[in-house]
């Protein structure tokens, strides 16, 4: 179906690709992964011709549909379900010209054709497919313009999906989705039977609707069977094998050199000297692995409240008065809490959302707040809001006190990843993640009690994600979740609530058996609801939880305070190694230089205990990180 031959093209003088081959069979389903910035989307853009390479070249099967989502949301007063219709553009011409065609012969070849292609059958796949993206009968039936732009961009997906292209070419398509319209799409794509190139961070999405993983590094394409996690297994092992052999090859290069500095001008030893010589020349380096830095999320733990953070009693909320949108709350938020909002978009978990952060009131019964709650919110809509003029310096100087010193405000964004250069960066410029990353920085800064994330790995990589996990395991407060990302729901959340049917009550059942009950009687299925009050085995997961937390802070406390105490201590080495390195001293002051000899024997040995404790320190954190 696609074959890329010795692909070379660049940005600005930034090589995307440098060689990269890659031959994609027939009815392959292929995930395609990379850091962001590599040129995944890149390679899309190469494949459908909207730019060209700089050499090599991209052959496709001569006649195959190549089927990617429109850019631009489609709009108007034609309804959702004609726009994926019309996608269809073979069916389109066809009616079109049935309507008119006097020819008999010709009627003949149009309806037959018509049959052939299951004309009569189009409107309830198309029908079943918008369904599953999240529209209802009655929704499908209104214009596109009744909706906003990420509504409109899952009628374009829908849309390319109905049309069921040669090759589908799909770029991060969860990103408009729900965690619902996430479980269709992985369950649409593992029987679809033409070939797909997916770009996804979805670790469940490419393990499962995917038969093999292209990760572009280093301008290479490079292809694995199975899905993500069987990836990162064989990579992993690759990787390790290639430093054990780089490891090995370094010491065979040491000994090679040092016979040779040893011998080469010795009469008897000068033949083999050479032949040493000649060894090292023909030795091709292996490489050191380079992997990319992966850097972390830093979230400031806040200082302790007493339960509950926020209770509600018989609440109702909505946006017009006598029309609550959500009725009949009975909840409770507590410091240990980690919750992830299941249901549907339109449900109501924004205005879920909006009730907890102050700006909706309830408009029936009570809620209780603590006085001293600080809550961090993010949604993916407040990356717009930012000042694209503006740097991420400027937004903090903005954010904090007037008499913050330019080097604390400094050391505060160092914290998220943004380094003296990206600092001043102007917000524009930045990448989806980076942008993401300061919303992060920006909503912590208060140290929030509770934080709710509405999205929050869109423009994340697969690696942030993990380090994003990593983060919120180590989070001393409350964590509400609305994501379509399972794996960061089966990572971090521990409790379950389904917002639905104007309501929001816990979900009795994991998320494995929410996506069943999805997937076997569709979006319309009723759930496993448990009483909104937590049973006993929910109580007993979040006090593990937090048990869990509480145990990892002190491993982690204590590997930071080993590695600082090596780091002084290296530190001190360095600066006696320096002082013995002047020739002077051991003449002008022997008695000096021979306490400096016995102070660099006795950091000799506590360097090399601080190293094995630090080393423990850190292996006990991380198998805690593994079990937790």
């Amino acid at each position: 179906m696609l074959h890329v031959n010795d692909l070379n093209y660049s940005i600005a003088g930034r090589p995307l690709f440098k060689g990269a081959t890659l031959a994609i069979p027939d009815g392959w389903r292929v995930g395609l992964i990379g850091r962001n910035g590599t040129g995944k989307s890149t390679l899309l853009r190469l494949i459908t011709g909207e730019i060209g390479p700089d050499a090599g070249s991209l052959n496709i099967n001569p006649g195959a549909r190549v089927g990617v989502v429109a850019q631009e949301a489609p709009s108007g007063e034609i309804s959702l379900l004609d726009t994926v219709l019309a996608a269809d553009t073979e069916r389109t011409a066809l009616l079109e010209e049935a309507e008119t065609a006097t020819d008999p012969n010709r009627i003949a070849y149009l309806h037959t054709r018509l049959a052939d292609i299951s004309a009569h059958t189009a409107p309830a796949r198309a029908g079943a497919i918008l369904k599953g993206l999240g529209f209802d009968t009655a929704q499908q039936a209104l214009p596109c313009s009744a909706y906003s732009g990420g509504w409109r961009m899952r009628v374009a997906l829908g849309a390319v999906l109905f049309a069921q292209p040669d090759l589908l070419l799909l770029d991060e398509p969860t990103n408009y989705l729900d965690l619902e319209g996430a479980i269709w799409l992985e369950s649409y794509l593992r029987s679809y039977p033409r070939t797909v190139i997916l770009v996804s961070h979805d670790r469940d999405l490419l393990n499962t609707a995917v038969q093999y993983i292209v990760h572009l590094d280093e301008g290479r394409l490079n292809m694995y069977t199975g899905g993500y996690d069987q990836f990162e297994d064989v990579r992993r092992l690759k990787l390790e094998q290639q430093m054990s052999m780089k490891t090995k090859q370094d010491h065979q290069r040491k000994h090679l050199l040092a016979f040779v500095d040893r011998f080469r001008y010795t009469a008897s030893k000068a033949r083999q000297a050479q032949s040493r010589l000649k060894a090292l020349a023909r030795m091709q380096p292996i490489a050191a692995v380079s992997e990319s830095h992966v850097l972390p999320f830093d979230f400031p733990n806040p200082e302790h409240l007493a339960p509950p953070l926020i209770s509600i009693e018989n609440g109702e909320v909505g946006y017009t008065p006598g029309q609550p949108v959500l009725r009949k709350l009975n909840l409770r938020f507590d410091m240990e809490d980690r919750i992830a909002l299941l249901g549907a978009n339109g449900n109501g978990k924004s205005t879920f959302a909006k009730l907890l952060t102050g700006k909706l009131k309830l408009q029936n019964g009570q809620m209780r707040m603590s006085k001293k709650l600080r809550i961090g919110y993010l949604a993916q809509h407040q990356i717009d809001e930012l000042d694209g003029r503006g740097t991420p310096y400027d937004h903090f100087r903005d954010a904090l006190p007037e008499n913050t010193t330019e080097a604390q405000i400094r050391n505060r964004l160092g914290g998220f990843g943004f380094g003296f250069l990206k600092a001043t960066t102007k917000v524009d410029d930045l990448s989806g993640g980076e942008k993401t990353r300061l919303l992060f920085a920006l909503i912590t800064l208060p140290k929030p009690h509770l934080m709710i994330l509405d999205e929050p790995t869109n423009h994340l990589d697969v690696d942030s994600r993990e380090a994003l996990a990593q983060a919120l395991n180590e989070y001393e407060g409350a964590v509400i979740l609305i994501s379509h990302d399972r794996h960061l729901i089966d990572a971090c959340a521990e409790r379950l609530w389904l917002v639905k049917d104007g309501t929001v009550a816990a979900y009795d059942g994991t998320l494995d058996e929410y996506s069943q009950s999805l997937l076997q009687g569709g979006r319309g299925s009723a759930p496993k609801l448990a009483s909104v009050k937590d049973s006993a085995a929910a109580r007993e997961k979040k006090r593990s939880g937090a048990q869990k937390r509480n145990g990892i802070s002190p491993l982690k406390q204590a590997a930071a305070d080993a590695e600082k105490k090596l780091a002084d201590l290296n530190v001190l080495n360095s600066r006696v190694e320096e002082a013995l390195a002047r020739p002077e001293i051991y003449t002008e002051a022997p008695e000096r230089a021979q306490k400096l000899m016995k102070q660099r024997a006795d950091l000799a040995r506590m360097i090399a205990a601080a190293e094995e404790r630090w080393i423990d320190a850190q292996q006990a954190y991380e198998e805690a990180m593994v079990v937790a």
